[in-house]
């Protein structure tokens, strides 16, 4: 038998935190046995059990009681069963209640001199401010935790063949952890979520704490009297000073922000329910190995417990056991978060919490992030001040809308009422955006902004001038809204850490010179969308048209297309669906900053299907116009002809910004998230600026040749592309062999110019399905001799330059490159 000169105390559940601080506690002058699934190192002895099995609880007992003896000081029942989801679980009736019956029978048959069970103050009904609760208040446990420690009580009461001490202790803290509830509390301050500012109940309402040490004094004294007590016996211990959620939050705020006030607005239960309702339902539904996802802390049945006050009247403690808090959380609070300001990640580890994107990011990039935090706030003040006329011509161009239709002629008119409300919504968003705080109300005058392009299409507007104002003013509002840093939702991690520079790369693919040619030739693209619009509006009366006559009737063949059953069958005009995209094509290539590869993943993958996939539509309605209405438009030509070579100057920037997601989801983190919000990724912390500080003819080759060249292959193939769109016209072609040769001949160009990236190089290959399309087409349409010729040579031409390897200059992380 072990040494047992000191008087004999068993933990249950003292491989836990709490338990690990009673050992510490109970050291110097008992002999403290843990009992639990696990070892607790700090332990004189350790015994595992299964409390859920009377065989297991009766065996460690037998082996404890064979080393140690048979009689026991004190048995301080800890171990239980908790979980914050409010959904009733059988291990609560299994592990809190069976567990202590299992506990109590088999203790029956030794000499313990006295039962202590670790209960909490949520056994009693909730009072109200400034009523205090006593050991005689009214029992009413309002969710399924306190109602199996009451049930424990209960089972106590009726089956403990011992005296015994039930102890109903407060929300415990210390300098490092705390709560659930109360850490989600700072946790949500110190984020400066929406939810920080939001609460579903009585602010002035509070609750009781405890702090770890005076909880270990209490255990202390509880024990040192354990034979002075009565029989049975029940105290609560908490800290008499009880701080209302308000109070706590502007503590809480003023200690990690500076504020000494922080807004805290009362939503409605119901509202609040539903929200949370929605925020648990709306859980991402994807495999665990492509999105981390956390289950919102706050549940529905919280909201129901918001106003529930705990304010104790512990004089009982007091009398009893000589013991009253020496620590006040108001105190201590400083303490705690100056903790989690001095290594957020490990503060979060330890509370429960999953560390944020941003922390992950900041310890990816060997930073402190609230060091982080803090330099991403700065400069966001910063720049917000620096760009605070940014709101007011918001404001102003609102006034502008508001006040225009009667000026211009256009009163009357259904645009006229889209004018007003959007005007009264971006006075009202950049109002908004004059605080820092309320920077993503800078959205919202961006979707006013969309609307305004494309109300005069919807409403048909007859109005050329109302017309000209929304599209000018739409794409100042998205300019002034968007444009303008800093940015909104970008995440802290993508903003302030990361290359500039894609792993891999050798240039840039968002660099400015990689968007100027987009954008100019965005702009070419919108300024002949936008005149054609006009003639569908019927703002003009022709349409300028150098080479196609078009059909009998006096229209020439701009004007046959744009007004055919094609374009027609569109809700809206179809032209001035092409002027808006052009115009988003120019802003969003404006948006961003030179690493939105990275910290914005959503906008490249906009840019790109506003370029590709609408550019190879445009390219589609080109190869239909000679088929299906019988002419040409040459202003449809150089639109899609801008829109076409778009192409290989975007794809690069897909091309990193898919890496870069790819290489996120390999390292494990939330690539949904990072999408909407981007991250830093491998790489030195960097910023490179563009250099604009060289000859114009250094400039323009960068903007003109970085990621792109021009093989001769595929100036070849874009050569016979042509040639074949135009042998109506050279040979004479004519029905099912002429339609052949024209779909051939565009997308042969389409694939030659997109072979023009050096990330794209592989399209070089489609000529080659094409060349043999051509071939098989003529072989079997019963074309004339000289078609035929014609076809089967081209067709060679285009299958032989399929072949021909192009090289590669750029290094794109092991890209595909032949």
């Amino acid at each position: 038998m072990a040494d047992n000169s000191k008087p004999l105390v068993l933990i249950t559940g003292g491989a836990g935190n709490l338990g690990g601080a009673l050992i510490q506690a109970l050291g110097d002058q008992y002999t403290v046995i843990s009992l639990d699934r696990d070892e607790a190192p700090n332990a004189d002895a350790s015994f595992t059990l299964d409390l859920t099995s009377h065989d297991s609880v009766a065996l460690a007992l037998q082996q404890c009681a064979q080393e140690y003896g048979e009689q026991f000081a004190a048995v301080i029942h800890l171990a239980a069963y908790f979980d914050f989801t409010g959904e009733p679980s059988p291990l609560y009736q299994a592990v809190n209640v069976d567990g202590t019956r299992n506990l109590l029978k088999a203790l029956n048959t030794y000499q313990v001199e006295r039962f202590f069970y670790a209960s909490t103050m949520l056994v009693h009904e909730p009072g109200v401010p400034g009523h205090k609760i006593t050991e005689q208040s009214p029992l009413g446990p309002s969710w399924i935790y306190p109602e199996s420690k009451a049930q424990v009580e209960e089972v106590i009461s009726h089956e403990a063949d011992m005296p015994y001490s039930i102890l109903r202790l407060a929300g415990l803290y210390n300098e490092q952890t705390c709560v659930p509830t109360l850490a989600h509390q700072i946790a949500r301050i110190y984020e400066q979520g929406f939810k920080s500012h939001m609460y579903s109940g009585n602010t002035g309402a509070g609750q009781a704490f405890l702090h770890t040490e005076d909880m270990q004094d209490l255990f202390v004294r509880a024990v040192a009297k354990r034979t002075e007590l009565p029989e049975q016996h029940v105290v609560l211990a908490g800290e008499e000073t009880t701080l209302s959620y308000e109070a706590l939050q502007n503590r809480i705020g003023e200690l990690i922000h500076g504020e000494r006030e922080w807004q805290t607005f009362e939503v409605p239960q119901t509202i609040a329910k539903a929200g949370a309702w929605l925020e648990e339902k709306s859980e991402p539904v994807v495999p665990d190995d492509f999105d981390k996802g956390e289950k919102p802390f706050i549940r529905p049945f919280m909201t129901e417990m918001a106003s529930d006050h705990y304010e104790l009247d512990c004089r009982k403690a007091k009398v009893d056991l000589g013991w009253e808090p020496q620590r006040r959380l108001d105190q201590c609070l400083g303490a705690l978060i100056q903790n989690l300001k001095k290594d957020p990640l490990r503060w979060y580890e330890n509370n429960g919490i999953t560390p944020t994107d941003d922390m992950r990011g900041a310890k990816e990039k060997k930073q402190n992030p609230d060091d982080l935090q803090n330099r991403y706030q700065q400069q966001q003040r910063q720049l917000h001040a620096q760009y605070l006329w940014a709101p007011f011509l918001t404001m102003g161009l609102g006034a502008w809308l508001v006040t225009s239709p009667p000026v211009m002629n256009y009163a009357q008119t259904p645009l006229a009422l889209s004018d007003y409300i959007s005007g009264a919504l971006l006075i009202l968003t950049g109002f908004l955006s004059l605080s820092w705080r309320l920077n993503w109300a800078r959205w919202g005058g961006t979707l006013v902004g969309l609307w305004l392009l494309f109300a005069p299409l919807a409403l048909w507007t007859p109005s050329a001038a109302g017309y000209l104002n929304s599209t000018v003013i739409g794409m100042l509002a998205i300019g002034f809204s968007a444009l303008v840093p800093p940015t909104p939702g970008i995440s802290v991690a993508a903003e302030m850490t990361g290359p500039t520079i894609p792993k891999g790369w050798d240039v840039n693919p968002s660099s400015w010179f990689q968007r100027a040619p987009i954008i100019l030739l965005a702009f070419v693209g919108f300024f002949v969308s936008r005149y054609m619009t006009a003639y569908q509006l019927g703002h003009i009366d022709a349409v300028w048209e150098p080479f196609f006559l078009g059909g009998p009737d006096p229209k020439n063949g701009t004007e046959e297309i744009i007004t055919s059953e094609v374009s027609e069958a569109w809700p809206v005009p179809d032209a001035g669906v092409g002027a808006m995209t052009y115009a988003l094509e120019i802003l969003t290539g404006l948006l961003g900053s030179t690493r939105r590869w990275r910290t914005m993943p959503w906008l490249v993958t906009l840019f790109g299907f506003m370029i590709v996939p609408l550019g190879i539509v445009s390219i589609g309605f080109i190869i239909i116009q000679p088929i299906v209405i019988g002419t040409w438009c040459t202003l449809c030509l150089i639109g899609a002809a801008a829109m076409l070579l778009q192409i290989p100057y975007s794809l690069d920037e897909l091309v990193a910004t898919y890496q870069f997601l790819k290489r996120r989801h390999k390292a494990g983190r939330p690539v949904l998230k990072i999408f909407f919000t981007g991250d830093t990724d491998e790489g030195p912390n960097e910023k490179i600026s563009d250099d604009f500080e060289r000859s114009p003819f250094a400039v323009v080759k960068d903007m003109f040749a970085g990621g792109v060249t021009l093989p001769w292959t595929m100036l070849g193939a874009i050569a016979v592309g042509v040639w074949l769109m135009l042998t109506r016209v050279t040979l004479g072609a004519e029905g099912t062999v002429a339609h052949w040769d024209h779909v051939v001949g565009a997308l042969a160009i389409t694939a030659a110019v997109c072979a023009f990236a050096e990330v794209a190089r592989l399209a070089r290959w489609c000529l080659l399905p094409l060349g043999l399309t051509l071939i098989g087409a003529m072989l079997v349409s019963g074309a004339p001799m000289l078609s035929l010729i014609n076809g089967i040579v081209c067709g060679l031409v285009l299958i032989a330059l399929s072949f021909k390897r192009l090289s590669v200059v750029g290094q794109y992380d092991g890209w595909v490159k032949g």
